[in-house]
């Protein structure tokens, strides 16, 4: 039995992001520096279900609570490739680890988890301007976005305590976003590649990662979104049943496979610096795909906030959004107010004595 899975499959991305767990297609503008905080509790994402005289088995919560943070930074190389990292740590926890079976501690109250870095890449880059103005032009680029993803995830967690894989997890994705009106959605599409790693008859590998989206805006130009998402990772490797006989425990194929999938409702606000500052809240728990997957927490919350510098510029003056004054007529660059147009002096008003003289 391996301990040697990471217990959160909850993987934000650093850099723009609308939705929580489906990746965008946009990225940070070229030698601009994004960062982000997201948080996220998650209730009995590990239960074990341990051998017993018969096959019947009985669950233990391996963990219990969990409150996860997950530190994001990335880099605008150009306005096309971004490069990411994300570093988690458990803040607390609760459970009752593998002790049920092994008689050994309880799960350790906090826990680095592995980091992941990578890259994205624009296949399709969204043009930066105002997101309802490009809405309403259409068009690749502007109604649609396409882009592809690598992440790696190093085995540096506490693999003792579920925060950590064995072995480097390898995972290439690909993102697409579309947007009509205030409408916008989301999908993603990839793999998470890994061996596979057994405990308990659970048996945890390599997953096609699956994920949609779709989103409102309740209020124009980013403002605020309510947002509605569902993630689906397929596991590949055929789980077995533990069995404890008189002399040893045993473990046989069942046939099942397993699903791990949630949905999420959320609510996003960007409504500082032109969009570049988005937060983010939500929650919600597990579709019922398959029977007691495993890495399912009973229900999860949400809530993030994010910096991601994008330099829109929806009017093409040279003035980014984020401080132009007038976001929607081309202007002067400086001024008292940059990015708005010229105020032209009122027209002198006539003097009175001088009409007379000169009649």
């Amino acid at each position: 039995m391996s301990t040697c899975i990471n217990s959160d499959t909850f993987w934000p991305h650093a850099g723009p992001q609308r939705f929580a767990a489906v990746g965008s297609a946009e990225t940070v503008a070229e030698r601009q520096v994004a960062f982000g905080l997201v948080t996220s509790y998650q209730s009995r994402p590990i239960i074990i279900k341990g051998p017993s005289p018969g096959g019947a088995g009985s669950e233990q919560f391996a963990i219990d609570d969990q409150v996860n943070a997950n530190f994001l930074f990335a880099y605008g190389v150009t306005d096309r490739l971004q490069l990411d990292v994300g570093m988690p740590i458990t803040l607390v926890q609760t459970g009752a680890g593998t002790s049920p079976l092994t008689g050994g501690r309880a799960i350790r109250d906090t826990a680095v988890r592995d980091m992941r870095f990578g890259f994205a890449y624009a296949l399709v880059p969204r043009e930066r301007i105002d997101l309802q103005k490009a809405a309403d032009e259409g068009g690749p680029g502007k109604g649609f976005a396409l882009a592809t993803r690598l992440t790696f995830s190093a085995p540096i967690g506490d693999n003792t305590d579920f925060a950590g894989e064995r072995t480097m997890v390898f995972s290439p994705s690909i993102a697409a976003d579309y947007r009509v009106g205030r409408m916008f959605f989301g999908a993603d599409l990839g793999a998470r590649i890994r061996p596979v790693t057994e405990f308990a008859g659970a048996r945890v590998g390599s997953q096609l990662t699956t994920a949609l989206g779709a989103g409102y805006d309740i209020l124009p130009r980013d403002v605020l979104s309510v947002l509605l998402e569902g993630r689906a990772y397929v596991n590949f490797p055929e789980q077995h049943t533990s069995q404890q006989s008189a002399f040893e425990i045993t473990s046989r194929p069942n046939g099942e496979t397993i699903v791990p999938a949630e949905w999420l409702l959320g609510l996003r606000s960007a409504p500082m610096l032109g969009g570049d500052v988005s937060f983010f809240g939500g929650g919600g728990g597990p579709i019922p795909i398959t029977s007691g997957p495993v890495t399912v927490p009973r229900f999860r919350f949400v809530l993030g906030i994010t910096y991601a510098p994008m330099n829109r510029d929806s009017d093409g003056d040279g003035v980014p959004d984020r401080i132009d004054r007038c976001p929607t007529q081309a202007g002067e660059r400086g001024g008292e107010r940059p990015g708005c147009p010229r105020e032209e002096p009122p027209p002198p008003i006539p003097d009175g004595n001088k009409v007379e003289t000169l009649k």
